[in-house]
């Protein structure tokens, strides 16, 4: 495997589980049994989200966001990530597109997504989070 597909392949897998960690994290039957520690070691310092209502927010916001929201969803919270694929790329930072689907209180939304992540030997998928751009989507009429 090159460097490159290396790359992607441990950006991609920090995608799945951090949003793995969310659902365990929101979903109030689970998250006593989540380690926060988990979602701060992944998201680098200097990060910055652009929320899809456009908002721009730091790590710190981020973070406490996140801390805050423990435990707020029921059972029926689901998260699905579709549609991985590599954009610009060097050997040490890569921008990495998909979209987020999620189910809350019945109700489907979908983000397109774009996230820089940078190399991190100390990060447990090897990467961490820099920037974080969502859109949000329109869902299809069922």
């Amino acid at each position: 495997m090159n460097q490159e597909a290396s790359l992607f392949s441990r950006a991609s897998t920090e995608i799945v589980d951090l949003h793995r960690f969310f659902v365990d994290w929101f979903v109030a039957a689970r998250a006593d049994a989540v380690d926060f520690g988990r979602f701060e070691a992944v998201m680098g310092e200097g990060l910055t989200m652009i929320a899809p209502s456009g908002a721009v927010l730091g790590r710190d916001a981020v973070v406490d966001h996140v801390r805050q929201s423990r435990a707020t969803c029921d059972d029926g919270f689901a998260i699905a990530i579709e549609d991985i694929r590599p954009g610009w790329q060097t050997d040490d930072a890569i921008v990495v597109l998909y979209v987020e689907a999620q189910l809350r209180g019945g109700k489907l939304s979908r983000r397109q997504s774009s996230a820089v992540f940078t190399t991190s030997s100390s990060a447990p998928n090897g990467v961490e989070w820099r920037h974080l751009h969502e859109t949000w989507l329109q869902v299809p009429e069922r």
